[in-house]
């Protein structure tokens, strides 16, 4: 079971919304701009006050994140923070009182800090040391304190600190050591989860005691282990493990006796786990199919919650009040953006706080996208995401695009994507593959492209784009790839590997050269760093050569194909200089190239206005070399 990827395109780079309509001659689907997109609005986030009064969400409304309150009576949004610059993201509001707590960091570089607003909106930075990093972790369960990570001793290392909020003076409670990980507090502050990374596959499970100073490990075999939750009365310690079994369930330790026994196990994964401020329930997300399912047990009567239920979306995003009477949740879809919703859970009643979409847009010309599985060159079955233009037909074939998520081992899921929702609505079919090695689907199919990146991860690729050449709908001549992150180094693989494969190629902030790649990882992720190398190779090895193989940028002279490339100057995971090299080094084939770079954006794109920039320009380079096919391949012959 894997806890993070390096190279994941963010969500907000698919925060979009809506603009003016047009008709499509096929049928009557309008077609909107990428103004009208960008303006749908991008919500997460839903802390409740003390009183419960308010929620406390970010929002991107202003066209850049900044913090908002909103009433749970009415729903207005009321700003908090009014930044032009940098996004400010809200962690939380304190447990007592109305302060506020958030973080911000330069433009995306990911040197986040963590800042606190008082009643009267003043503003104190309690993390201040230039160059650290600070990550919050917990409030301790008597709203006294809260639990953070903090790397001012060493940068490659995350120590544990407890901020006292009374005095606002913290408190390094733990040296962290190479390759451990954080993983919660109990609620009596004696014992700590800690995990560590053995690779990308597998992690153990400790249990540190901050009386004794011992450490125990939980685990009893080789697996893939994480912390969920420390019981209410700091009895039990539940994690979640894919020992014995293809998908990660939740385990329960006795801190007592030790013994172990399962909790709950689904026919998917268990992304997480955890209870309520007073333990009455117990919430449990569980990845079905790239979608997410929740289930809330009432921990007294062991029954379920009965949600309302929604026939435009899912539920996600559950936060539970520290009284336990209320919930704010999100409801979204593959076609909706994600609604913020607050529910009584004594009276059943609840309310919609915002939509979401932008008014100009008719939810009924957004496509509903379809869970498909197509058969690979060694009759490997592949999941995937498909979005089908409703004005394609097998009299009005459209062009289609093979969309490759971010990872290694990240997944393509059923979520509201804005990106792909123009594409779409503009005439393009999309086929958002989970290629072998992507997660969600079993560790056994997860671990199919442990150092084979490139090879037949890509082949599942190309596999996708024969599926969609198939399809009666779609023009098998005008089949692209897109991709971010590591979906990019996928984009510039199939560009320099399978050069005939596809038509054109859209690179989004993608690893070119492997080898410089990983010796400049961020120190901060120092613990994960030999678990990287463990699954895609170390370059300061003999890996190096097969690193070096597969770098796209040592192989450009196969590029034949229209590029695009688009990256933030300040992305600390995917330098610059991948994007800069790759883009030179094309256009000495006499290959269409174009490049757009965001000086004031990180690894995804958070600013509204490069958004529109960015995806607009994605459109017209697609419109002119895939749909219209005026860019063609290269003639190498007489070159």
């Amino acid at each position: 079971m894997r806890s993070l990827y390096f190279f994941v395109v963010p969500a907000v780079l698919f925060a979009c919304a809506s603009q003016q309509k047009e008709e499509f001659e096929n049928e009557k689907v309008k077609k909107y701009t990428i103004e009208q997109f960008m303006d749908n609005e991008s919500v997460f986030g839903g802390s409740f006050s003390a009183d419960k009064s308010n929620v406390l969400v970010t929002s991107n409304r202003s066209g850049i994140f900044n913090m908002y309150t909103v009433p749970t009576d009415s729903g207005a949004f009321n700003p908090v923070s009014q930044s032009d610059s940098s996004s400010i993201y809200a962690i939380s509001y304190f447990p007592e009182d109305d302060r506020i707590l958030f973080r911000m960091d330069n433009n995306g570089d990911e040197i986040f800090h963590i800042y606190m607003r008082d009643q009267e909106g003043q503003v104190t930075e309690l993390t201040p040391d230039k160059g650290a990093r600070a990550v919050f972790y917990a409030w301790a369960h008597d709203g006294k304190s809260f639990f953070y990570g903090y790397n001012k001793r060493d940068k490659r290392l995350m120590d544990v600190y407890e901020m006292d909020i009374e005095t606002m003076k913290p408190e390094l409670i733990y040296e962290m050591e190479s390759g451990y990980n954080f993983g919660g507090i109990s609620d009596d502050k004696k014992y700590m989860a800690l995990t560590y990374a053995i690779n990308t596959n597998d992690s153990d499970l400790y249990l540190y005691n901050f009386e004794t100073k011992e450490k125990k490990k939980i685990n009893q075999t080789q697996s893939g282990n994480s912390a969920a939750d420390f019981g209410v009365n700091s009895d039990f310690l539940y994690y979640l493990t894919d020992a014995g079994s293809e998908f990660s369930h939740l385990m329960k330790y006795d801190m007592k006796s030790g013994s172990i026994e399962k909790a709950f196990e689904a026919d998917w994964d268990v992304s997480f786990a955890y209870f309520s401020h007073g333990g009455k329930y117990q919430l449990m997300l569980i990845n079905a199919d790239g979608k997410n399912e929740i289930r809330i047990l009432n921990t007294e009567t062991n029954e379920v919650v009965e949600f309302p239920t929604f026939e435009s979306g899912d539920i996600t995003s559950v936060n539970i009040s520290r009284d336990e009477s209320m919930m704010s949740f999100y409801v979204g879809s593959s076609s909706t953006p994600s609604n913020l919703y607050v529910y009584d859970i004594g009276s059943g009643a609840y309310r919609q706080l915002i939509n979401t979409l932008n008014s100009e847009i008719d939810k009924d010309d957004l496509v509903t996208a379809e869970v498909v599985r197509y058969e690979s060159f060694d009759g490997v079955k592949i999941p995937a995401i498909y979005y089908k233009p409703k004005q394609a037909s097998a009299d009005a074939k459209v062009p289609a695009l093979v969309w490759v998520h971010g990872g290694p081992g990240g997944q393509s899921r059923q979520g509201y994507s804005g990106l792909i929702q123009y594409l779409v609505n503009h005439g393009y079919a999309v086929l958002a593959v989970n290629n072998r090695g992507s997660s969600g689907y079993g560790k056994t199919f997860y671990q199919m492209d442990d150092q084979r990146h490139g090879e037949e991860d890509l082949k599942d690729c190309v596999e996708g784009k024969n599926w969609l050449a198939e399809q009666e709908s779609i023009d098998g001549e005008r089949i692209g790839i897109i991709g971010g992150s590591y979906g990019g180094f996928m984009v510039m693989a199939a560009l320099t590997r399978t050069p005939e494969a596809f038509d054109v190629g859209v690179n989004i902030f993608g690893v070119t050269n492997w080898l410089r790649t990983l010796r400049s990882i961020p120190p901060w992720w120092e613990s994960f760093k030999d678990a990287l190398y463990k699954e895609m190779g170390d370059p300061n090895t003999a890996d190096s050569v097969r690193l070096y193989e597969i770098s796209p940028l040592f192989h450009t002279e196969n590029v034949t194909k229209p590029l695009m490339v688009l990256q933030g100057s300040q992305d600390p995971r995917v330098l610059q200089v991948e994007s800069d090299e790759i883009v030179a080094e094309v256009k000495k084939n006499n290959v269409p190239v174009e490049y757009v770079l965001f000086q004031d954006e990180g690894h995804g794109f958070a600013k509204k206005d490069n958004q529109i920039e960015a995806y607009g320009k994605i459109l017209e380079f697609l419109d002119q070399y895939l749909k219209e096919g005026k860019g063609q391949p290269v003639d190498r012959s007489e070159m």
